[in-house]
């Protein structure tokens, strides 16, 4: 399934996916030539997508209706604004209030310290969990801890908040699915980055008002529906990101009809060769789909394709 954080830039393709487009990538296409996955496949081949697809889909809907994680679990979040730190507690003063007998009136306090938050166990007898470890104080990346069956993440994008998510939210209960459109191997793209020679900051506008700022690290130019296209490869310069990560964050002909209002994202697979594979069978909507308790980025306007890309999720009508 596709791994979705708040600034959902963590793509991931399944593995048979993967093997499969390292095996195609010597096959068809010639130098940076962008070619569509479709006329390359053999039936077996184009089978083992479909599946890999339908368990894709099948995985992110069963996340979505019962993960602890899923976005119908985050059921408050507090900007940190211009404060270096906030409290967290069961008594009515705290920054984040949790009316819920795990918590201690003053349970802990979260500090920003540069890309890092440092938390401390205020009360007696008040502690946290770092995965398996019971702690008092730690100093941890953007991150989750845990509280009995909450758990708290600790998200930077360099406007830090806490996010607090509760497996009994009663949000669960809005679940309706994710519709998609049918796969289509047209859809697949082989595309080579075309690097940016002197990589310059942009800023990514985001749906709560904050100014990311990216480097704009290069391009993809395909074609699909007879159309040239062109999407801007950007590298979120945020705590968390890695060197090599970037996202593609697109608009497109269906957004605001059949897909959700703010755009869509979706991955680039690298190959061997040196190519990426853009399946836009993959692609998503931003948390701001499903919660409001996300900050997702909006699309830069360079990204606004003016063909209809009917793959992927569509419009899921969670936040109308």
């Amino acid at each position: 399934m596709i791994i979705r954080v708040d600034m959902c830039r963590g793509y991931r393709m399944p593995l048979a996916a993967i093997l499969l487009a390292g095996l195609l990538a010597g096959v068809g296409a010639c130098g940076n030539e962008a070619k569509n996955g479709v006329g390359e496949l053999t039936q077996a081949e184009a089978d083992t997508l479909l599946a890999a697809y339908a368990k894709d889909r099948a995985d992110t809907q069963e996340w979505l209706k019962a993960a602890p994680t899923s976005y119908f679990a985050a059921v408050q979040r507090r900007d940190f604004g211009e404060e270096a730190s906030l409290t967290v507690g069961r008594d009515p003063g705290n920054d984040v209030r949790i009316d819920d007998s795990a918590f201690k009136p003053h349970h802990l306090r979260v500090t920003v310290v540069g890309d890092s938050f440092r938390v401390e166990a205020l009360d007696r007898g008040a502690r946290f969990e770092v995965g398996d470890e019971e702690l008092a104080s730690a100093t941890l990346p953007p991150s989750r801890i845990g509280v009995d069956r909450f758990s708290l993440r600790l998200s930077h994008q360099r406007f830090p908040a806490i996010i607090v998510f509760d497996p009994r939210s009663p949000r669960y209960a809005e679940y309706k699915g994710i519709p998609y459109f049918p796969p289509d191997l047209s859809y697949r793209i082989v595309a080579a980055l075309k690097a940016n020679p002197n990589p310059d900051t942009t800023i990514i506008e985001s749906t709560r008002g904050n100014r990311r700022r990216a480097l704009r690290i290069g391009w993809f130019d395909f074609t699909l529906n007879g159309k040239t296209c062109r999407l801007a490869a950007t590298q979120l310069l945020e705590p968390g990101v890695g060197e090599k990560d970037f996202s593609l964050f697109f608009t497109d002909a269906t957004t605001g009809k059949e897909t959700y209002k703010v755009g869509r994202y979706v991955g680039a697979e690298p190959l061997p060769d040196g190519r990426y594979v853009i399946d836009f069978n993959y692609c998503y909507s931003p948390a701001c789909a499903y919660s409001d308790e996300y900050n997702c980025p909006i699309p830069p306007s360079e990204n606004r394709l003016a063909v209809a890309i009917r793959a992927g999720e569509m419009d899921p009508k969670y936040m109308h």
